[in-house]
């Protein structure tokens, strides 16, 4: 899988706000304080809210309530502007306007999550 780099502070600082969330079937990891210029992406992967375990859901909920609108904007931009984010997203019949949070693990997988509109 080719390695991508998403170098946008707003992104990077949205991805840290709250608890970091993990991949979809697993319980959310550490909280990172500090965000990280060029977060090396090595794989992507889309989840619709749906899918998460209660739990996880309302996490990733709070997380989506303490978003500010212009901030939810600059991200969907940004995936907009990333090729391989609009690829993930168009295989699971998603765009950027259903994405309501993102994570970048520390293994470099990008979860966009979706909720249904």
């Amino acid at each position: 899988m080719r390695t991508f780099t998403f170098t946008l502070s707003t992104v990077v600082a949205l991805l840290l706000a709250g608890s970091s969330m993990a991949l979809a079937q697993t319980s959310p990891t550490q909280s990172q304080t500090e965000p990280q210029k060029g977060v090396a992406i090595r794989s992507i992967q889309v989840v619709d809210m749906d899918e998460l375990k209660a739990d996880v859901r309302s996490k990733v909920d709070a997380i989506v309530a303490n978003t500010k609108q212009e901030d939810m904007k600059s991200l969907r931009k940004t995936i907009d502007a990333t090729p391989e984010a609009v690829s993930a997203l168009t295989a699971k019949g998603r765009n950027s306007a259903q994405v309501v949070a993102i994570n970048i693990d520390q293994n470099g997988v990008l979860t966009m999550f979706t909720k249904v509109t």
